[in-house]
């Protein structure tokens, strides 16, 4: 694979599709790498960081659901771009699909140029996003007029002393989806990339 090269995972326990969009996806330039299912792409993921992963919803072993939720909660895959693609075209489907964690929504059946020019627009967004590096030094830039609310300062305690959502929910008794949401707009709040910075600058800035 050329320096140069965009790394791609597709996820599907279609092989009739795997195969289509592998190959066309290579023939416009990308590296593909494939898995059935979502627990296969998170062994995968132990070996390899791709620019973005492809992966359909409904799978068995590990549907795309857990999968994205999973790849959300850790530190060195949480920045990684996700399209869902899905048989399921109605709007409270897509809803569900953007709440859980992916980017980009697709329905099939679709046109494989629609599938290359979405990849290609999410692969331009992420550039301004850079690849968290682990351990790294770098001071974590924050803007200085970011307030939290008292919900977001008990969840970023938490976060903070290694918690993942689902345990966080459950002591706090709620949903670990409103745990999500709370990660999720403090996130957005800080410009930070993932819970180990957003945990980083909370302990930075004597919040816990």
């Amino acid at each position: 694979m050329k320096e140069s090269q965009k790394q791609l995972l597709l996820i599907d326990d279609d092989p009739n599709l795997i195969l289509l969009v592998k190959d066309y996806l290579e023939f416009r330039g990308y590296h593909v790498t494939t898995a059935e299912n979502g627990l296969e792409g998170i062994n995968i993921l132990k070996e390899l960081t791709p620019d973005m992963i492809i992966c359909d919803v409904m799978m068995p072993e590990m549907d795309g659901y857990a999968f994205v939720k999973q790849l959300r909660e850790e530190a060195h895959t949480s920045w990684i771009p996700v399209m869902f693609l899905s048989a399921k075209g109605q709007s409270q489907d897509k809803v569900k699909g953007l709440n859980t964690g992916a980017d980009v929504y697709m329905v099939k059946p679709f046109e494989p140029e629609e599938l290359v020019a979405q990849v290609e627009a999410c692969l331009r967004q992420k550039k301004r996003i850079p690849k968290p590096k682990p351990d790294s030094g770098l001071t974590l830039q924050v803007p200085k007029n970011v307030e939290l609310t008292k919900t977001e300062l008990k969840v970023v305690d938490l976060v903070a002393k290694g918690m993942k959502n689902g345990e966080i929910a459950s002591q706090l008794g709620v949903s670990q989806r409103t745990i999500e949401s709370h990660v999720s707009n403090m996130l957005n709040k800080t410009g930070l990339h993932n819970r180990t910075e957003l945990a980083r600058w909370a302990m930075e800035s004597n919040m816990v």
